[in-house]
């Protein structure tokens, strides 16, 4: 085995496990709040997770053609190409370890995309074109939804309580709970279908990415074969599901009843939908999650909102960019006398 073959091979490995990775983190967006709300068992929650994970992720290209058309001539083709790749693979799986370990719902999609626009620049310096696409990259795929997401996440989710709350007014609480729990079920299922929609296709993106890097298959569109391991990977990371974040998105944020999570969860859905189908935008799942179930909390006569924790959460989303930006250049830069 050459060397270029052994990058490659390293590349998809990486990309897989990054994906399974994405799969165990992302699994309490949509089942957190359902499993609390005793809407779904644990364990059929994360079964219903992973399935309509796995089908979002073959329904839609969308995100993972925005992804290749952004990061395509910022890569180089052969060995150096696969190490850019690699770099940023490793800077943002890293991350999201080290957040999971501390149970902080971080966005998978931020990381990654702001670690290619990182090592993508580590590359320009060393000669290669393309720093500008870098910084569009990072200003359209990263910035702009991480000031868009939380702030309408938040902001619909808060005004939608309203409307419910006046349609449910002469109901029991009984009555209230077991229709809102029914209807959480539902829209947990929609949350993890258009974590697929949206999360799903970076996987696949970057499979396709590398075999284009190193000239095994041609530009364009997202192959059949990645594409369909990439949801398999992803599905089965979902399966494992991070209850550390799971407890940190349930218990530690917010207290919410069931009318009150099932709104936060149909707005979360809405907003991966109209990502994927509509604006081509790539939302965060886990910011549209968080600040849908806070701004749903938020509304309510009592205090409800755990602040300090809700603070320490947007610091991390501030700070992902940042970090992964940083190690991913740091990353290419190091690995770039190894390969020469």
């Amino acid at each position: 085995m050459n060397g270029e073959s052994f990058m490659l091979v390293l590349v998809l490995l990486c990309t897989c496990a990054f994906a399974f990775l994405n799969g165990f983190r992302d699994a309490p967006n949509s089942i957190a709040v359902a499993v609390r709300n005793r809407a779904l068992t644990p364990t059929y929650a994360v079964l219903v997770a992973a399935f309509f994970t796995f089908v979002g992720t073959m329904l839609s290209t969308s995100f993972g053609v925005y992804l290749i058309s952004a990061v395509e001539l910022n890569v180089p083709t052969g060995v150096p190409g696969m190490a850019l790749l690699l770099s940023a693979l490793l800077s943002a799986g890293a991350w999201g370890l080290l957040c999971w370990w501390r149970g902080l719902p971080i966005s998978s999609t931020h990381a990654l995309v702001s670690a290619l626009a990182g090592a993508s620049g580590a590359a320009a310096l060393l000669g290669d074109d393309g720093v500008h696409d870098a910084w569009r990259m990072l200003a359209g795929g990263v910035l702009l939804p991480l000031v868009f997401t939380p702030i309408l996440a938040f902001t619909v989710s808060y005004v939608l309580v309203i409307p419910v709350t006046w349609l449910v007014r002469h109901s029991t609480a009984s009555d209230v709970n077991g229709v809102s729990r029914a209807g959480q079920a539902v829209a947990a299922c929609a949350v993890a279908l258009g974590n697929g929609l949206q999360d799903g296709q970076r996987t696949g993106a970057m499979l396709t990415l590398a075999l284009v890097t190193a000239g095994a298959a041609q530009p364009g569109a997202i192959m059949l074969g990645p594409q369909l391991l990439g949801a398999t990977c992803l599905a089965a990371g979902v399966l494992f599901g991070g209850w550390r974040i799971a407890h940190t998105i349930a218990y530690r944020l917010v207290t919410l009843d069931p009318m009150r999570g099932m709104v936060a969860q149909t707005v979360s859905a809405a907003m991966l939908f109209l990502g994927a189908m509509l604006i081509h935008l790539p939302i965060s799942t886990t910011q549209a999650v968080t600040s849908s179930i806070v701004g749903a909390g938020c509304n309510q006569r009592f205090e409800s909102v755990t602040w300090h924790q809700v603070k320490r959460v947007l610091r991390h989303w501030v700070a992902t960019p940042i970090v992964c930006a940083a190690v991913g250049g740091i990353l290419c830069l190091a690995v770039h006398p190894l390969i020469s």
